[in-house]
């Protein structure tokens, strides 16, 4: 078999979202491929539409129930287990894609012997095939086979793991199964499934579609979310040490946690999270000096960070207590000048 997609399913029945990504989905331009959605123990009525498109398309659909909320990198893993296909690819289960996508890719990564291929993918808030904001998910400069700069270059800017395809091959040679019972999982395995590639293509070109709503995890804010893309830090850096490219690529590992672990969390925590508390901030400002305690110091964090962030950080390091209190200060001032303006 050509292709397997996998896709994680829960609760998308609302509003004709699961409808709209299956429908792109069985009616792909390439051959010989198999959908495999996996209800994550869904509360709605998303696995009674995923076996009417199983009823409907037995040829090329197979819908499959966790008995188990395992989240979307255990549903991956179960649809990895089932695969058959030489090729591989994710999609979210709210998203939508071009019909002739997957052709593409394929054709692109076997004609040139790649063992990964992506491309770009646009932003709506909108059911069409209008093409929205568009996203350049990767960089021309990082297409062909793959050198120690390029591999350095995709742990910094890798892009999305569901515009891609790999080969199965390389995902069960090296045992890329993602983390169970959290989010942000990709972010977890993502420099793995990029750097342990011989050869990558890029298609410069929006195939994918993102859909943006109120209910995806990137725009719901937790403690509970905030502590699993910690999580997902410590697991990126366990999987370099795993997989042998720690050593190589510490500055971008470092970068790379850093952004992920601490920079990103701290201020997501601080602006979406109600009632922030003084322990959690700490406990992440102290684990992050732990881990990296020179990483004000990384060239990639000097030329990539925003002054204003910057400082708050150094603020952070210095006293937890005093960078919360200016925060919410600053938050309530800005709030306030927007609403007078």
């Amino acid at each position: 078999m050509k292709l397997s997609i996998i896709v994680p399913v829960f609760n998308m029945a609302a509003d004709g979202k699961l409808e709209y990504c299956l429908d792109s989905l069985v009616s792909q331009t390439i051959e010989d491929y198999e959908i495999i959605a996996v209800d994550d123990c869904s509360t709605d009525e998303s696995l009674a539409i995923l076996r009417q498109y199983e009823s409907r398309f037995p040829d090329r659909f197979r819908a499959v129930h966790s008995e188990v909320n395992k989240h979307q990198g255990g549903a991956k893993n179960i649809g990895l287990k089932l695969a058959k296909g030489d090729w591989i690819g994710f999609i979210d289960s709210d998203d939508w894609i071009r019909p002739d996508m997957y052709e593409r890719l394929v054709r692109r990564a076997e004609e040139t012997g790649a063992d990964l291929a992506g491309c770009d993918y646009c932003l709506t808030d909108e059911h069409s095939m209008k093409v929205g904001q568009v996203v350049p998910n990767n960089k021309r400069s990082q297409s062909g086979v793959l050198d120690k700069e390029k591999r350095r270059s995709l742990i910094l800017d890798g892009g999305s793991l569901v515009v891609k395809i790999f080969r199965r091959s390389m995902i069960l040679e090296h045992g890329l199964w993602f983390p169970e019972d959290i989010f942000y999982e990709d972010n977890a395995l993502g420099n793995s499934y990029l750097v342990l590639a011989r050869h990558f293509e890029y298609i410069e070109e929006p195939l994918y579609y993102y859909y943006q709503h109120d209910l995806s995890t990137v725009h719901t804010i937790s403690e509970k979310r905030c502590e699993d893309r910690m999580e997902a830090g410590r697991l990126m850096l366990e999987e370099a040490r795993r997989h042998g490219f720690w050593e190589d690529y510490r500055p971008e590992l470092e970068y790379s946690f850093t952004l992920l672990f601490y920079i990103n969390t701290l201020f997501t925590y601080m602006a979406g999270v109600g009632r922030t508390k003084y322990r959690f901030v700490k406990a992440m400002g102290k684990e992050m000096r732990q881990t990296f305690p020179d990483f004000q110091e990384n060239p990639y964090y000097l030329q990539r960070t925003h002054a204003e962030e910057k400082k708050l950080i150094r603020m952070q390091q210095r006293s937890t207590l005093f960078f919360m209190l200016y925060y919410k200060l600053l938050w309530a001032y800005r709030k306030w000048k927007k609403r007078g303006a």
